[in-house]
C-alpha cells in the first residue's frame, strides 16, 4: 500500500533530506587521493556525535553495520567502509539516509576521486542527468513507469545500463516503503501518481552491462564485468505543483 503524506510529514522528511545532502556535501572533501573509505566513515560518525537531534538510517538496518555506503569504482551499492585507499582516477559513490522526528531522508552521490576518465565523466553525468530526467516526470497524473522510462530511456541512449536488481522506494516512518521504484519500464503504466507519495527516485547505472554479483560480505553489489558503476540519489515528494526536491541543498 502506497501511503500519502501530508504536508507536516513532508518537511519533516525535508528536514531529513537535507541533513543527510548536507553530510555527504561535507564529506565531498575526504573524497581525495590516499584517505581510505574508513576515513569517510570516520568523518560522518563524527559529524553525527554533534547532532542529536538525528540519528543514521543504516547503521542496524537488517544488520548493516555503517552509517555510510561507500562503493568505490565497480561496486554498484551497499560498499562497507574499509581500509581500501582511494586513488585519483577513482569513483566513489555515497549513500547516506538519516532519521529525524521519526521520518527518513535518503541521499546518494557519486564524486570523482581527483582527475577521471572521459568515459567516467560521461557515465557520472548520464547517471545523475538521469535522475533529474526521472524528477520531471513525477507529476500527478502521470504512472510511476514514467519515471523509470524516462531514466532507462536517456541511460540506454548514451551507451550505458541499468541495474535491475536494486530499485527506488517509498520514504516516510520506514526507510523503505511502496511504491518500488524501477529505474527500467514500460512508459504509461505503473500507479499513477498523487499529492503526497514521497519516493526516493536512484539510478544505480553500469559502465558496461547491467549483471551485478554479490561480494563475499553479503551486502556489496559489484559490476558482473568489473566496469564502473554510479549512483545518485533524491527523496522527492509528488505535489499539486510538481516534483519537490526534498533532498535539494
Amino acid at each position: 500500500m502506497i501511503l500519502l503524506k501530508n504536508r507536516e510529514e513532508i518537511e519533516k522528511i525535508r528536514t531529513a533530506s537535507r541533513y543527510a545532502a548536507e553530510m555527504l556535501f561535507e564529506l565531498k572533501a575526504y573524497v581525495k587521493d590516499g584517505l581510505t573509505t574508513a576515513d569517510l566513515e570516520a568523518a560522518c560518525e563524527e559529524r553525527l556525535s554533534r547532532m542529536d537531534h538525528v540519528r543514521p538510517a543504516f547503521k542496524g538496518y537488517n544488520g548493516f553495520p555503517y552509517c555510510l555506503c561507500v562503493s568505490v569504482n565497480d561496486e554498484v551499492v551497499h560498499g562497507m567502509p574499509s581500509e581500501r585507499t582511494l586513488h585519483e582516477g577513482d569513483i566513489v559513490s555515497l549513500d547516506f539516509g538519516v532519521l529525524y522526528q521519526g521520518f527518513y531522508g535518503d541521499v546518494a552521490v557519486t564524486y570523482p576521486v581527483g582527475k577521471i576518465t572521459e568515459r567516467a565523466e560521461k557515465l557520472l553525468s548520464v547517471t545523475e542527468r538521469s535522475l533529474h530526467l526521472g524528477i520531471e516526470q513525477a507529476r500527478v497524473g502521470n504512472r510511476l513507469f514514467d519515471i523509470s522510462n524516462a531514466v532507462q530511456s536517456f541511460v540506454e541512449k548514451n551507451g550505458f545500463s541499468v541495474v535491475r536488481e536494486f530499485v527506488g522506494h517509498g520514504v516516510g516512518r520506514d526507510l523503505h516503503e511502496e511504491p518500488q521504484v524501477p529505474n527500467f519500464g514500460t512508459k504509461g503504466t505503473g500507479p499513477r501518481l498523487r499529492p503526497g507519495i514521497v519516493i526516493a527516485i536512484e539510478p544505480m547505472i553500469n559502465e558496461g552491462k547491467g549483471d551485478i554479483i554479490i561480494k563475499e560480505n553479503g551486502w556489496t553489489a559489484a559490476t558482473r564485468d568489473g566496469k564502473l558503476s554510479a549512483h545518485f540519489e533524491h527523496t522527492v515528494a509528488v505535489t499539486e505543483n510538481g516534483a519537490e526536491i526534498l533532498s535539494s541543498l
